[in-house]
């Protein structure tokens, strides 16, 4: 088999075997590591960082199923029944109320209609603009009604995946925190402390994958995305309890760009919302136990991206909140930027080597569909 390896001089400190390393602790890492002690393997994770801090904690916590479509709704309705499965048995908090998302207009309201009559009233449920408002904080006067997505999760973003390490690590995986990685090849993994040995070894390093694998990253296409989200204190209003998204949604997901007047929307936003679509903005919103309400999200691409967020994106973002809720006085409590992969293809996967795998979501949908690429790849390598 060709390999797309270059030798890397070993460091003799200490060396470790096992059957399945995990080189990436972020939501595909682990993903890979449950389905691996599952299936009874010794597992080990490599991490360079302390904690888990990338976009698997810099999120919604959305697990949008019903916006996806082919290989990515397999995916997505794996990782639900896994993360229904961790609900269980590791004690993560999953609310299994669905999402909603508001129509603003004939054309948004008929893109839902169109998706209901394809999935059936099992996965959306139209709603009225009264009914809409009476379920929802919502108070746009343009709001034209909306739809109830019964599939979808939700995961708090800041505890979900340090708590499926933790349990992780309490069924036997082994965690090398802090471990800089300096090289792959089949069968060892090459570590600052050592070499960790194994016949299955999977690269789950989200963006990075150029870091290892420069001629794959440079063939898929590979960037990084940027995001700018905050965080509002939302107390003494109605809560949100479940995800919220907007049209602007509509014209990131798959399952909608396939239906009949995407094409038409997307033209409108252009006409009517310079603003959103040239920071290529999200807007939706989930609310953390805390109380706090989760506001989304701008992008931008690049080979790196800078940490300095232009303060221009957050007015854009709380102007879009002000007006959806009906609301003048925002406490911005927090603001991040995320950073994930992104490509043409919304997956990266490819065989470097035997026995070696590198799998990537590259585009916004990493919590929902991670755990369901994860497993696929490590059946695919038993």
């Amino acid at each position: 088999m060709s390999s797309d390896f270059s030798p890397v001089a070993a460091n003799p400190v200490t060396t470790h075997d096992y059957d399945l390393i995990v080189v990436g602790a972020g939501i595909v890492g682990l993903g890979a590591a449950l389905e691996g002690v599952d299936r009874g393997l010794r597992v080990a994770v490599v991490e360079r960082a302390a904690a888990i801090t990338g976009s698997s904690v810099r999120n919604f916590g959305h697990i949008g199923v019903t916006g996806q479509s082919g290989a990515a709704l397999e995916y997505a309705l794996e990782t639900r029944s896994r993360l229904l499965r961790l609900g269980r048995e590791a004690g993560l908090s999953v609310s299994q109320r669905g999402a909603t998302i508001a129509a603003r207009g004939s054309d948004e309201l008929a893109l839902l209609a169109l998706l209901a009559e394809e999935r059936g009233s099992d996965q959306v449920v139209l709603a009225t603009a009264a009914e809409f408002a009476e379920t929802t904080p919502v108070r746009d006067p343009s709001l034209s009604g909306g739809a109830y997505l019964p599939l979808d999760l939700q995961v708090d973003p800041r505890t979900a995946a340090p708590q499926l390490a933790a349990w992780l690590e309490e069924r036997g995986v082994t965690f090398h925190w802090r471990r800089a990685v300096l090289g792959i090849e089949p069968g060892t993994v090459h570590t600052a402390a050592g070499e960790l040995h194994a016949e299955r070894i999977v690269v789950a390093v989200n963006f990075d994958v150029d870091q290892f694998f420069p001629e794959v990253a440079a063939a898929a296409q590979l960037r990084r995305c940027g995001l700018d989200m905050l965080a509002l204190d939302w107390s003494g209003r109605r809560p949100l309890d479940r995800p919220l998204l907007t049209g602007s949604s509509m014209l990131r997901y798959s399952a909608f760009a396939q239906l009949d007047g995407y094409a038409a929307l997307r033209d409108r936003y252009r006409r009517d919302f310079p603003a959103v679509v040239d920071l290529d903005i999200n807007q939706m919103y989930t609310q953390r136990p805390t109380g706090q309400l989760i506001v989304g999200d701008t992008h931008y691409r690049g080979d790196a991206i800078l940490p300095f967020q232009a303060e221009s994106s957050f007015d854009e973002l709380l102007a879009l909140t002000r007006g959806l809720f009906g609301v003048d006085d925002l406490r911005v409590v927090e603001r991040w930027q995320g950073v994930y992969a992104s490509a043409p293809d919304e997956f990266l996967l490819h065989s470097p080597g035997d026995g070696v795998r590198v799998a990537s979501v590259t585009t916004g949908i990493g919590m929902t569909t991670g755990l369901g690429l994860a497993a696929s790849v490590v059946r695919e390598l038993l």
